[in-house]
């Protein structure tokens, strides 16, 4: 599984940052991963509003996704996985405000999200597991048992 994201490190304004942003939402507009096939074979762009952070590891037994869902509903969660790929969209909707409140700056992502995530060659598809608590999605992918290779004599006749 591969996953790069950089990490916001102080609240101090960073052009060079801004910039990168731009990048980043410009690249999640035009990636290959943002097209959904439809059942005619068209292929029509999805764009994706906002991307949570994830957070992959492994232990001897299994493969653990945690996905940082924060204001989001279970029921605004969908979990997927085909031919090998993990997928994990949804939706954070924004609350609607009529009190009279201003907004000095909004840093919250809303909208529609999609996650995707190859699966390692070990990975047992067939039992992958989920729960959804505290605005945060736990995936456990159990590994498969390893064989070990055994060696024999083959005989040349």
């Amino acid at each position: 599984m591969n996953l790069a994201r950089r990490q916001q490190q102080s609240n101090v304004w960073d052009p060079f940052r801004e910039f990168q942003d731009l990048s980043d939402r410009l690249n999640r507009i035009f990636q290959p991963n943002a097209q959904n096939q439809s059942g005619e074979g068209e292929q029509a762009m999805k764009v994706f509003d906002w991307a949570p952070a994830v957070n992959i590891s492994e232990t001897d037994k299994a493969y653990l996704v945690k996905v940082d869902l924060p204001e989001v509903k279970k029921e605004d969660v969908k979990l997927t996985h085909e031919d090998g790929v993990l997928t994990i969209e949804g939706e954070r909707r924004q609350e609607k405000r009529d009190d009279g409140e201003k907004y000095h700056r909004v840093e919250s992502s809303y909208g529609r999200f999609l996650r995707r995530f190859t699966l390692p060659d070990d990975a047992q598809e067939e039992t992958i597991n989920a729960t959804f608590k505290d605005g945060a999605l736990s995936v456990t992918i159990p590994k498969a048992a390893t064989k070990t290779p055994k060696a024999r004599q083959i005989t040349v006749g």
